[in-house]
């Protein structure tokens, strides 16, 4: 049975078949974060999926890490995105818009000349990509405990915002060494409140916004996304297994649309530590085939399948794993680019290709 194609439940969502486009960072926005047209194209020419989750959308000017990444926060931004949601449901998709605030990741020339935020004064190794290329981090400023509640305020408005805009859900961004795995992780959280030290303390950033997200969308309509040990962003945490058994715990009983889990590299079987503690729809994400996503869904070890580079490449990537057809391939040079349609919307269907 090809269980990839077959309907599931993903909180208030019935996706038509079991394949996810993941978030991916395209920076094809212009320069004040608003989505253009391409946008509309791209994500259209993808609604086959079961379900889209967009690139990275910053909820406020202070999350912004990226040039040319777009944002939910003005009133144009929410405009372009209406386009965006209106053509992925005129051709039967669904679409939950992911919010990530990249905290240190980021640099003053992207925010206003602002420092960036983050929970300790902890400079990250790297550089910041910007207008004019790519420039050093610098070290950020640690968030005051009042200001905490702003910023989980910040992610409820992004919520109601992404409602506004039509999306059928939303996503929190807690991978990738951005704002809340900053929080979550021993590396870059070395705050002595109730924000840091044991990791009850550490992940109440991550709870704390989810239940803010809940509380706007509904909790079926909030999903979150980790990604243990991934290591981006120069992120470490002196025991992740602890960490993340502690924080899908907590999930339990909240009633969220899905766990999305991505891992890269990590020797830890954590889906099989997380798996079977979390109580709703579970995205299996990363490095996975056609092949070895069929097993996961059969064997209940996963309930969707998320796939990054294959559904860049392959906006018809459903057909073509229908047809167990050949795969455009991704061209790596074109992932991040100023608005333009190379590498972005000129990839070709399979009866395009069949057809030239």
């Amino acid at each position: 049975m090809d269980h990839l194609f077959t309907p599931v439940r993903i909180g208030r969502i019935t996706a038509r078949n079991r394949l996810v486009m993941a978030p991916m960072t395209r920076s094809r926005a212009s320069a004040d974060g608003v989505p253009g047209d391409l946008t509309v194209t791209y994500y259209a020419q993808r609604a086959s999926a079961g379900l889209i989750i967009t690139e990275g959308v910053f909820p406020s000017a202070l999350g912004k890490g990226y040039v040319h990444t777009p944002g939910i926060e003005t009133a144009d931004q929410v405009a372009a995105w209406k386009k965006v949601t209106d053509a992925v449901h005129a051709q039967g998709g669904r679409i939950v818009m992911q919010i990530m605030h990249t905290g240190r990741i980021s640099h003053p020339s992207l925010i206003g000349g602002a420092t960036p935020v983050a929970p300790s004064a902890v400079k990250p190794d790297g550089q910041a990509w910007t207008s004019i290329g790519q420039v050093d981090f610098v070290e950020p400023r640690a968030l005051a405990l009042e200001e905490i509640a702003g910023v989980v305020a910040e992610y409820r408005r992004a919520t109601r915002l992404a409602l506004d805009a039509g999306f059928d859900g939303v996503e929190l961004h807690a991978a990738s060494g951005y704002l809340p795995e900053q929080f979550l992780s021993t590396g870059t959280n070395r705050r002595q409140d109730a924000y840091g030290g044991p990791v009850a303390n550490r992940a109440r950033f991550v709870l704390e916004v989810l239940d803010a997200m809940s509380a706007e969308a509904g909790a079926d309509r909030v999903g979150v996304k980790i990604s243990p040990e991934m290591n981006y962003n120069s992120i470490t945490d002196d025991n992740p297994q602890e960490t993340y058994r502690y924080l899908v715990e907590q999930l339990r009983g909240k009633g969220l649309a899905y766990l999305h889990v991505s891992l890269f590299g990590t020797q830890v079987d954590y889906h099989g530590l997380l798996r079977p503690l979390f109580d709703g729809t579970y995205l299996m994400g990363s490095g996975l085939t056609q092949d070895t996503a069929e097993a996961a869904i059969a064997e209940g070890k996963a309930d969707a399948a998320v796939f990054g580079g294959a559904f860049l490449a392959n906006p018809d990537l459903p057909e073509r794993f229908r047809q167990r057809a050949a795969l455009n391939a991704v061209d790596h040079g074109t992932f991040f680019a100023p608005p333009t349609a190379q590498g972005y919307i000129d990839y070709p269907t399979l009866a395009e290709v069949r057809a030239a």
